[in-house]
Protein backbone atom coordinates (compact mmCIF):
# COMPACT_ATOMS: atom_id res chain seq x y z
CA UNK A 1 0.00 0.00 0.00
CA UNK A 2 1.68 3.31 -1.18
CA UNK A 3 1.43 6.38 0.85
CA UNK A 4 -0.45 9.26 -0.23
CA UNK A 5 2.13 12.35 -1.02
CA UNK A 6 -0.59 15.08 0.09
CA UNK A 7 -2.60 16.38 2.91
CA UNK A 8 -2.82 14.73 6.59
CA UNK A 9 -6.28 13.96 6.62
CA UNK A 10 -5.54 11.45 3.14
CA UNK A 11 -1.97 10.46 4.99
CA UNK A 12 -4.33 9.23 8.26
CA UNK A 13 -6.95 7.56 6.05
CA UNK A 14 -3.63 5.92 4.60
CA UNK A 15 -3.22 4.52 8.09
CA UNK A 16 -6.12 3.97 9.24
CA UNK A 17 -6.62 1.85 6.57
CA UNK A 18 -3.48 -0.33 7.55
CA UNK A 19 -4.60 -0.71 10.83
CA UNK A 20 -7.78 -2.52 9.87
CA UNK A 21 -6.51 -5.11 6.70
CA UNK A 22 -6.35 -8.23 8.02
CA UNK A 23 -2.63 -9.45 9.07
CA UNK A 24 -1.06 -12.41 7.07
CA UNK A 25 1.88 -13.30 7.03
CA UNK A 26 4.13 -16.55 5.69
CA UNK A 27 7.77 -17.72 5.09
CA UNK A 28 8.45 -15.20 2.29
CA UNK A 29 6.59 -12.05 4.36
CA UNK A 30 9.40 -9.42 4.68
CA UNK A 31 8.86 -5.73 6.21
CA UNK A 32 11.70 -3.23 5.93
CA UNK A 33 12.09 -2.09 9.53
CA UNK A 34 16.18 -0.98 9.45
CA UNK A 35 15.68 1.85 11.10
CA UNK A 36 12.75 1.76 12.79
CA UNK A 37 12.89 -1.01 15.16
CA UNK A 38 15.35 -1.49 18.39
CA UNK A 39 17.60 -4.02 19.15
CA UNK A 40 15.77 -6.65 21.76
CA UNK A 41 19.01 -6.22 23.62
CA UNK A 42 18.10 -2.53 24.82
CA UNK A 43 16.28 -3.83 27.40
CA UNK A 44 19.21 -5.10 29.55
CA UNK A 45 20.71 -2.34 29.72
CA UNK A 46 19.89 1.23 30.62
CA UNK A 47 18.44 2.80 27.80
CA UNK A 48 19.62 6.43 26.42
CA UNK A 49 16.43 8.28 24.79
CA UNK A 50 18.38 11.03 23.31
CA UNK A 51 20.48 8.55 21.60
CA UNK A 52 18.00 6.44 20.53
CA UNK A 53 16.45 9.27 18.56
CA UNK A 54 19.54 11.70 18.27
CA UNK A 55 17.43 14.55 20.22
CA UNK A 56 15.78 15.40 23.21
CA UNK A 57 12.85 16.09 22.55
CA UNK A 58 9.97 14.52 25.27
CA UNK A 59 8.89 10.38 24.84
CA UNK A 60 5.94 8.96 24.94
CA UNK A 61 5.38 5.05 24.78
CA UNK A 62 2.37 3.14 23.78
CA UNK A 63 2.70 -0.56 26.15
CA UNK A 64 0.41 -3.32 22.95
CA UNK A 65 0.76 -1.42 19.50
CA UNK A 66 -0.55 -3.76 17.62
CA UNK A 67 -0.52 -2.80 14.15
CA UNK A 68 -0.03 0.49 14.99
CA UNK A 69 -3.30 2.54 14.30
CA UNK A 70 -2.84 4.49 17.30
CA UNK A 71 0.61 5.19 17.12
CA UNK A 72 0.98 6.10 13.58
CA UNK A 73 -1.59 8.40 13.65
CA UNK A 74 -0.59 10.06 16.97
CA UNK A 75 3.16 10.38 15.52
CA UNK A 76 2.07 12.23 12.62
CA UNK A 77 -0.31 14.51 14.77
CA UNK A 78 2.60 15.47 17.15
CA UNK A 79 5.94 15.44 15.32
CA UNK A 80 7.39 17.25 18.23
CA UNK A 81 7.51 14.36 20.62
CA UNK A 82 9.41 10.97 20.46
CA UNK A 83 7.20 7.61 20.14
CA UNK A 84 8.54 4.29 21.35
CA UNK A 85 5.74 1.56 20.55
CA UNK A 86 6.47 -1.74 22.64
CA UNK A 87 5.01 -5.09 21.23
CA UNK A 88 5.67 -8.32 22.07
CA UNK A 89 4.03 -10.34 19.40
CA UNK A 90 7.07 -9.96 16.52
CA UNK A 91 4.73 -10.30 13.84
CA UNK A 92 2.75 -7.37 14.80
CA UNK A 93 6.25 -5.36 15.92
CA UNK A 94 7.73 -5.61 12.34
CA UNK A 95 4.86 -5.21 10.83
CA UNK A 96 3.99 -1.74 12.59
CA UNK A 97 7.69 -0.69 11.92
CA UNK A 98 7.47 -1.15 7.93
CA UNK A 99 4.34 0.89 8.39
CA UNK A 100 5.87 3.60 10.17
CA UNK A 101 8.87 3.64 7.71
CA UNK A 102 6.42 4.22 4.64
CA UNK A 103 4.49 6.94 6.87
CA UNK A 104 8.20 8.96 6.91
CA UNK A 105 7.83 9.20 10.74
CA UNK A 106 11.28 9.95 12.17
CA UNK A 107 9.73 10.29 15.51
CA UNK A 108 8.86 7.01 16.31
CA UNK A 109 10.67 3.36 16.53
CA UNK A 110 9.11 -0.09 17.39
CA UNK A 111 10.69 -2.54 20.00
CA UNK A 112 9.68 -5.97 20.79
CA UNK A 113 9.98 -6.54 24.69
CA UNK A 114 8.17 -7.42 27.47
CA UNK A 115 7.11 -4.23 28.87
CA UNK A 116 7.78 -4.89 32.44
CA UNK A 117 11.76 -5.82 31.95
CA UNK A 118 11.86 -2.72 29.83
CA UNK A 119 10.28 -0.30 32.60
CA UNK A 120 12.10 -2.09 35.12
CA UNK A 121 15.89 -2.28 34.12
CA UNK A 122 15.94 -0.04 30.81
CA UNK A 123 14.26 3.44 31.33
CA UNK A 124 15.31 6.40 33.70
CA UNK A 125 13.93 8.19 36.22
CA UNK A 126 11.45 10.92 35.19
CA UNK A 127 12.24 9.69 31.52
CA UNK A 128 9.02 9.89 29.82
CA UNK A 129 5.81 11.92 29.11
CA UNK A 130 3.25 9.92 29.14
CA UNK A 131 2.12 5.98 28.99
CA UNK A 132 -0.35 4.27 26.95
CA UNK A 133 -1.89 1.04 27.74
CA UNK A 134 -4.49 0.22 25.56
CA UNK A 135 -6.71 -2.80 25.76
CA UNK A 136 -4.34 -4.82 27.70
CA UNK A 137 -4.72 -8.58 27.98
CA UNK A 138 -6.98 -8.91 30.73
CA UNK A 139 -5.92 -12.57 31.30
CA UNK A 140 -10.05 -13.32 33.01
CA UNK A 141 -9.28 -16.58 34.14
CA UNK A 142 -8.45 -16.51 37.62
CA UNK A 143 -5.39 -18.52 37.81
CA UNK A 144 -3.56 -16.13 35.25
CA UNK A 145 -4.41 -13.17 36.67
CA UNK A 146 -1.02 -12.82 37.92
CA UNK A 147 0.38 -12.41 34.42
CA UNK A 148 -1.48 -8.98 33.95
CA UNK A 149 0.60 -6.11 32.88
CA UNK A 150 -0.63 -3.66 35.35
CA UNK A 151 -0.24 -5.13 38.73
CA UNK A 152 1.21 -2.43 41.58
CA UNK A 153 4.62 -3.40 41.34
CA UNK A 154 4.71 -1.92 37.83
CA UNK A 155 2.66 0.94 38.72
CA UNK A 156 5.10 1.53 40.85
CA UNK A 157 8.11 1.66 37.62
CA UNK A 158 5.64 3.69 35.93
CA UNK A 159 5.53 6.15 38.48
CA UNK A 160 9.15 6.21 38.66
CA UNK A 161 9.84 6.57 34.80
CA UNK A 162 7.66 9.22 34.62
CA UNK A 163 8.06 13.04 34.49
CA UNK A 164 6.31 14.91 37.29
CA UNK A 165 3.48 16.41 35.47
CA UNK A 166 3.57 13.25 33.16
CA UNK A 167 0.53 10.89 32.27
CA UNK A 168 -0.89 7.43 32.73
CA UNK A 169 -3.66 7.09 30.41
CA UNK A 170 -5.43 3.05 30.57
CA UNK A 171 -8.63 2.05 28.17
CA UNK A 172 -9.81 -1.75 28.53
CA UNK A 173 -13.58 -3.11 27.29
CA UNK A 174 -13.05 -5.74 30.30
CA UNK A 175 -14.64 -4.32 33.58
CA UNK A 176 -13.34 -6.74 36.25
CA UNK A 177 -9.89 -5.82 34.58
CA UNK A 178 -10.17 -2.02 34.69
CA UNK A 179 -11.84 -2.58 38.58
CA UNK A 180 -8.64 -4.32 39.27
CA UNK A 181 -6.33 -1.24 37.33
CA UNK A 182 -8.02 1.27 39.40
CA UNK A 183 -7.67 -0.52 42.60
CA UNK A 184 -3.95 -0.54 42.11
CA UNK A 185 -3.87 2.82 40.75
CA UNK A 186 -6.01 4.68 43.69
CA UNK A 187 -3.16 2.61 45.79
CA UNK A 188 -0.24 4.77 44.37
CA UNK A 189 0.74 7.88 46.09
CA UNK A 190 1.50 10.82 44.07
CA UNK A 191 -1.32 9.97 41.20
CA UNK A 192 -3.92 12.30 40.50
CA UNK A 193 -7.34 11.95 38.67
CA UNK A 194 -7.48 13.94 35.57
CA UNK A 195 -9.84 14.07 32.79
CA UNK A 196 -8.85 11.46 29.85
CA UNK A 197 -7.21 13.96 27.07
CA UNK A 198 -8.89 14.09 23.49
CA UNK A 199 -6.86 11.61 21.63
CA UNK A 200 -8.20 11.03 18.48
CA UNK A 201 -10.54 12.88 15.79
CA UNK A 202 -12.26 10.13 14.90
CA UNK A 203 -16.08 10.93 16.24
CA UNK A 204 -17.23 7.81 19.03
CA UNK A 205 -13.53 6.61 18.92
CA UNK A 206 -11.40 7.22 22.37
CA UNK A 207 -7.96 6.44 21.12
CA UNK A 208 -8.32 4.93 17.98
CA UNK A 209 -6.93 1.48 18.15
CA UNK A 210 -7.29 -1.66 15.87
CA UNK A 211 -9.15 -3.38 18.53
CA UNK A 212 -11.16 -0.30 19.73
CA UNK A 213 -12.95 -0.14 16.13
CA UNK A 214 -13.61 -3.91 16.33
CA UNK A 215 -15.02 -3.41 19.43
CA UNK A 216 -17.03 -0.91 18.58
CA UNK A 217 -18.32 -2.67 16.00
CA UNK A 218 -19.50 -5.17 18.51
CA UNK A 219 -21.26 -3.07 20.94
CA UNK A 220 -18.53 -3.46 23.74
CA UNK A 221 -18.75 -0.39 26.08
CA UNK A 222 -15.22 0.66 27.39
CA UNK A 223 -13.36 2.23 30.94
CA UNK A 224 -11.06 4.78 30.54
CA UNK A 225 -8.30 5.43 33.54
CA UNK A 226 -5.96 8.74 33.52
CA UNK A 227 -3.98 10.19 36.15
CA UNK A 228 -1.38 12.57 36.51
CA UNK A 229 1.67 12.51 38.64
CA UNK A 230 2.34 15.20 40.31
CA UNK A 231 5.55 14.28 42.93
Amino acid sequence: MPLPSCPTAHILAWMRQGSEKKLTRNKNTKWDVAGYILDESVVTKPLALPEVFGNARPVEIEIGSGKGGFLLARAAARPEINFIGVEWAKAYCHYTADRVRRAGLANTKMLRADAEQLFKVSLADNSLIRVHIYFPDPWPKRRHHRRRLVQPRFISELCRVLRPGGELLIVTDHLEYFRHIKTGVDATKGLARIGFPVMTDEDGEVVGTNFERKYIAQGRPFYKLARMLYV
